[in-house]
């Protein structure tokens, strides 16, 4: 489903607009900015704090370069070492191949304070336009974003309202649509493998759309395993232990992503688990790197290339009429059974 709105013209904010804003000159906004000492410690503090709510950046380029602005497209993600994004970030670079445009990537670590400083010395290079992973984002990176004056893409998530453009599905939606599988399949104890969840946002999206899927079928979670840092097989493995341990009754299991899945379909082969009979499992996001798993894990599609496609089409202008912004594109994931669930019954 895609809709387009009619974009706002913006443009970005200037040295005028900080210095209007916190009543003291653009030379000594400038000061501040270039971190000269010869301004007092509450001239600093009020221009700092004051560029920081407005969302304002120092622009960085040459100041004779007439427009203003390079040809390089600003991407932000969380991880590099998280499987989804490579095949995010090879969407982009195939869709920007032919434009003249070239994608910069920054990683945030998931962590909303270095997504600031990356977005910061990004948007200081005056990007022709941004793609950036999540609607979520602290108050002063989302005045960066909406004060940048170029088309912003926020990627990988729907579910909510975009600062421009957006490109994502709904990890609500897709979080109840494994409930529904998950019940037509028969099964009925089912337990939640997943991140902590603090900075995740799109993790806590499918949770809270499993939990609510669950419910219109009179079932509740029978048991949830979270862990932090970065997904692995071993992880995989050491929270499907740990749950199976505690909850010897479960009947199904299912994981935030692919990843930890993998480990723990590994992990109940080793223990004899006969699967999906005795035991179902699923993950999320439909890497093609676990196709040589002895068994194909449940999961749901995520549509990573075709996200990173799209995002980077609408910096370009491409199949979009001339007109850049104001888009709402949202895919539909796709559930594969595989071998580790049940036909529904």
């Amino acid at each position: 489903m895609s809709q387009t709105r009619q974009p706002e013209i913006r443009r970005p904010l200037t040295l005028r607009d900080v210095s209007e804003a916190c009543g003291v000159s653009e030379m000594t906004v400038s000061r501040v900015l270039r971190n000269r000492e010869d301004v007092s410690p509450a001239t600093r503090e009020k221009v700092l704090n004051t560029a920081r709510a407005l969302g304002y950046v120092p622009n960085k380029i040459a100041g004779g370069l007439a427009s203003q602005q390079v040809n390089l497209v600003a991407v932000i993600v969380p991880s590099l070492s998280n499987m989804v994004f490579p095949e995010v970030l090879t969407g982009i670079s195939e869709a920007l191949d032919d434009t003249g445009l070239q994608p910069v990537f920054g990683v945030t670590g998931y962590s909303a304070e270095k997504e600031e400083e990356v977005l910061y010395e990004m948007l200081s290079w005056r990007p022709s336009g941004a793609i950036i992973a999540g609607l979520e984002h602290t108050d002063a990176a989302r005045a960066m974003l909406e004060n940048a004056g170029i088309p912003i893409v926020e990627i990988m998530d729907s579910d909510g309202t975009p600062i421009d453009s957006v490109v994502g599905i709904s990890h609500r939606l897709a979080g109840m649509q494994m409930a529904d599988a998950i019940v037509a399949a028969g099964y009925r104890r089912i337990g939640f493998l997943g991140s902590k969840m603090t900075s995740d946002h799109r993790a806590r999206k499918r949770m809270q759309g499993l939990t609510d899927g669950l419910a219109t079928h009179g079932l509740e979670l029978a048991d949830t395993e979270l862990y932090s840092g970065g997904s692995a097989l071993k992880k995989g493995r050491e929270m499907t232990e740990a749950i199976l341990s505690r909850t010897a009754d479960l009947d199904f299991l299912y994981y935030s992503n692919d990843m930890i899945g993998a480990g723990g379909l590994l992990y109940c082969l080793s223990k004899g688990y006969d699967i999906p009979g005795q035991l179902g499992m699923a993950g999320f996001n439909g890497v093609d790197f676990l196709d040589g798993l002895p068994m194909k894990l449940a999961t749901i599609d995520a549509c990573r290339h075709e996200i990173g496609v799209q995002a980077a089409n609408i910096i370009a202008g491409k199949d979009q009429g001339g007109v850049i912004g104001g888009h709402r594109v949202e895919l539909t994931p796709q559930l594969v059974h595989g071998d580790t669930m049940r036909a529904p019954s």
